[in-house]
């Protein structure tokens, strides 16, 4: 991912989007069918492959520069990028509950 806490931020909220989306759209085309066992392996095959984006959107430069010796720029990266998307997380939050989306 940057160094850039912003672009990190709404990458992690467009994929979060992203999966929503397929998730909503699979399950109007699916309707009443009943579950399969193929379900659960899904949800967890995707939650692997969801920490596993989140991990690198979040921690991906904090570690190279880590690596590179510097801590503080690292710690202020990984704090910027989770202070930005607990920000966007609360409008997301407002929007809901004020009726707008």
């Amino acid at each position: 991912m940057t160094k850039n806490p912003i672009i990190n931020a709404l990458s992690a909220s467009a994929y979060i989007t992203l999966v929503v989306g397929v998730i909503n759209f699979i399950t109007r085309t699916l309707g009443s069918k009943p579950d399969s066992a193929i379900a659960p392996i899904v949800f967890l095959s995707l939650l692997t492959l969801s920490v596993s984006i989140m991990a690198s959107v979040f921690f991906y430069q904090p570690l190279l520069l880590i690596i590179d010796g510097k801590k503080k720029e690292a710690i202020s990266l990984i704090v910027q990028t989770v202070a930005v998307f607990g920000l966007i997380t609360v409008v997301a939050l407002l929007l809901l509950f004020s009726g707008i989306i």
